[in-house]
């Protein structure tokens, strides 16, 4: 591979949901032949387990008690990203409804973020050929050092237009409060809020089919790469 050489390369992909992010990442860490890892999908699988455990994910304190518990493991491999929580595969279950409506209480909770950020670290530093890391506060709170850090954004209509799209048929009002309600919990949060770090490049994704934003990461990847 001509990029074997190449020094590992950390990017942190940030932004709401809607802009692509996930896509992005995916390709860009395949193209590049970087590792991957979808934070978001880590919260979720905590989230997952509180449910599965009956813990009130109203009630900070009870979620605080808990946090070291379950075990994750997140495969780093773009083409086929898996997720585990103390052995049972949770890709599917973690993207349900019950999940989602959750995830952003649970996520604010500091002990929650701390253990999570601690896991994201270790996968990052463990990278051999480096890793496309997307979430939501990877370029200001957990890598702040990325070698290359990424704010993507889009209009909210574009925004709630695909994940309708995504969420097969989804009412696109509902979709939109939705992500209001989910941009603003994100925002507003104490420990790690959603923010672009003052040295992210932002990408607007608006008018730009997918294949346009990674190739555009793409780009500014290898540029990164070459030292330019």
């Amino acid at each position: 591979m001509e990029n074997g050489a190449a020094q590992p390369v950390i990017v942190a992909i940030d932004g709401p949901s809607g802009t692509g992010k996930s896509s992005t990442s995916k390709a860009v860490a395949a193209q590049l032949g970087l590792s991957y890892l979808d934070t978001g999908a880590q919260y979720r699988a905590i989230t997952w387990w509180m449910v599965h455990h009956g813990i009130d994910t109203d009630d900070p304190t009870a979620i605080a008690a808990v946090a070291a518990k379950p075990e994750i493991v997140s495969g780093t491999d773009p083409e086929d990203p898996t997720i585990t929580v103390d052995g049972v595969d949770v890709a599917g279950p973690i993207r349900g409804q019950d999940v989602t409506s959750k995830v952003s209480a649970v996520s604010a909770v500091p002990e929650v973020r701390t253990r999570i950020t601690e896991l994201q670290r270790s996968i990052a530093a463990s990278a051999v050929t480096g890793i496309v890391v997307e979430g939501r506060d990877i370029g200001t709170t957990v890598l702040p050092d990325a070698d290359l850090k990424i704010f993507l954004t889009a209009s909210e209509e574009a925004r709630a237009a695909r994940r309708s799209g995504e969420l097969k048929g989804a009412d696109l009002k509902t979709t939109r409060e939705a992500l209001a309600k989910r941009d603003a919990a994100d925002s507003s949060r104490k420990t790690s809020p959603l923010a672009k770090a003052g040295d992210a490049v932002e990408v607007d994704t608006t008018d730009l089919t997918l294949p346009q934003v990674i190739e555009c990461v793409v780009t500014l990847v290898e540029e990164k790469r070459a030292g330019k």
